[in-house]
């Protein structure tokens, strides 16, 4: 079977040069390159053989005045009154815009300021509180103490997690983390820190000292309480 040429059409996307068309368009330049017609036109993905998806994205946006706002007001309904707009089209377009509105809606969460064993102990209530086995988390923080990430490093059983340090640190760096907090709990309840817990403690702070990412705390957490190993004068 011969393969069908591309339309010779100008209208049709294809007879374009690669930075006109949307989205060879976005990846070249960055998305604040593209118009409101020409998102639009990569949702619609495909126009008619008389209109291509910008065209119809441009006829779609002037009938609301060029107004985004006024745009998000349309039902799914109306955008398929549009010639070139079915139902699946027209999905997309509501649903990307009802994205734009929700997180209009989203006030940044502010980041939570670490300032002491009390601050670290809430902060992962609502990670570690009710855990069954032992998990060790890492809390990431940026030059003023705040809290940017919590994140798992290891899960284990009942009386014990395996940690890597390479693991904690490659987390770090990607992450761009000017401090470490390191928590671990104990589903038994148990607050005296163990053997293992010490070593494990001083070798991961040595290592935080050569990459120069500082180790300011090792908490064990339980359901009732935490023991601060900077509290106990052992960071």
């Amino acid at each position: 079977m011969s393969r069908k040429p591309k339309s010779d059409n100008p209208r049709c996307i294809h007879s374009w040069s690669e930075e006109d068309k949307p989205r060879e368009k976005l990846m070249l330049k960055g998305r604040a390159a593209l118009t409101d017609a020409e998102l639009i036109a990569i949702l619609i993905c495909s126009g008619t053989p008389e209109t291509s998806a910008v065209d119809l994205a441009k006829i779609i946006m002037a009938s609301v005045g060029n107004s985004i706002h006024e745009l998000a007001k349309l039902d799914y309904k109306t955008f398929m009154k549009y010639r070139g707009m079915g139902k699946a089209k027209a999905i997309s377009i509501v649903a990307a815009l009802e994205l734009g509105r929700r997180r209009s809606d989203i006030m940044p969460t502010r980041k939570r300021k670490i300032m002491g064993s009390d601050s670290v102990y809430e902060e992962m209530r609502q990670y570690l509180l009710d855990k069954p086995n032992e998990e060790f988390w890492i809390l990431l923080l940026n030059r003023g103490n705040e809290v940017t990430r919590a994140l798992p490093v290891s899960v284990g059983g009942v009386s014990g997690v395996a940690v890597d340090v390479k693991l904690i640190f490659k987390l770090a760096i990607d992450y761009l983390a000017s401090a470490v907090i390191l928590v671990h709990n104990h589903p038994s309840g148990q607050l005296i820190p163990s053997l293992q817990d010490k070593m494990l403690t001083n070798q991961i702070k040595e290592a935080g000292l050569l990459l120069d990412i500082p180790i300011l705390d090792h908490m064990i957490f339980t359901d009732n309480g935490f023991y601060s190993f900077l509290d106990s004068g052992e960071m």
